[in-house]
């Protein structure tokens, strides 16, 4: 299994149209604080699979030198995890998307052009793909109904990619996400700040300690952290491009 963060960046990205701060002006001399929207590109030897899919696809297709994938999995119905889905107009047909009812749902008023060929998945019950078991568990992200996570298994390997959540996870999710090797954690802000629908970087660690994760990557990052060269040196932030294999 290899995991290859496509995007780890907020809503808005980094650099921040018309922001100088710190983080974007880095961002544009070409450092790590660079960060397109968030997508994570999962791979085994039988395939590759897309956890959202970004605004920012193309770019992110073109540097990994991908053309074609085996699947989609949607975590929610925000612009930011899905609007990109339309790079596949004249690249890929009838792409099959993954996702829990309602958020298929409210993106295909958007993509349904498309044709994707959709597959309903349920809350906490385990689904194969590209030889791989993934599951979906629901979070907290206000306003959305159904904010998932998703939890991937390789034999006794195992990564827990939060999705965009605050802190205020079911506790029936927490127990499904103990003890991951890797846990990808929605980490918007420094702990400065606390916003009502997001995990700032303080809560991201708290939960990785209370599940006792192994290795731990921050992602969805605002430009409100300082530079990335500076920041990583305190805290396991992502970056575009870094790769896990196991």
């Amino acid at each position: 299994m290899r995991l290859t963060l496509l995007g780890t960046g907020d809503a808005v990205g980094t650099p921040k149209i018309g922001c100088k701060c710190p983080a974007c002006e880095d961002a544009r001399k070409g450092g790590k604080s660079q960060r397109l929207r968030f997508s994570i590109l999962v791979e085994s030897e039988k395939g590759k699979i897309l956890i959202d899919t970004s605004p920012d696809l193309r770019q992110q297709f073109i540097k990994q030198n991908l053309s074609c994938i085996d699947g989609v999995i949607w975590t929610h119905g925000h612009y930011d995890h899905y609007s990109g889905f339309g790079e596949f107009y004249r690249v890929q047909n009838k792409v099959d998307v993954y996702g829990v009812q309602e958020n298929i749902e409210y993106i295909n008023q958007f993509v349904y052009f498309l044709k994707p060929r959709y597959h309903y998945v349920k809350l906490y019950e385990p689904f194969e793909l590209i030889g791989l078991q993934f599951t979906l568990f629901k979070v907290t992200h206000p306003p959305v109904e159904v904010p998932t996570g998703v939890i991937i298994r390789e034999g006794d390997k195992k990564v827990v990619i939060t999705g965009d959540t605050n802190s205020e996870i079911p506790e029936a999710s927490l127990e499904l996400m103990k003890n991951p090797d890797l846990l990808i954690a929605d980490a918007i802000v420094p702990p400065n700040i606390h916003i009502k629908k997001h995990m700032n970087s303080e809560e991201a660690m708290a939960l990785a300690e209370q599940l006792n994760a192994k290795k731990i990557a921050l992602i969805h990052l605002s430009h409100l952290f300082r530079p990335h060269h500076i920041e990583s040196l305190f805290l396991p932030l992502g970056y575009d491009g870094q790769v896990f294999e196991f």
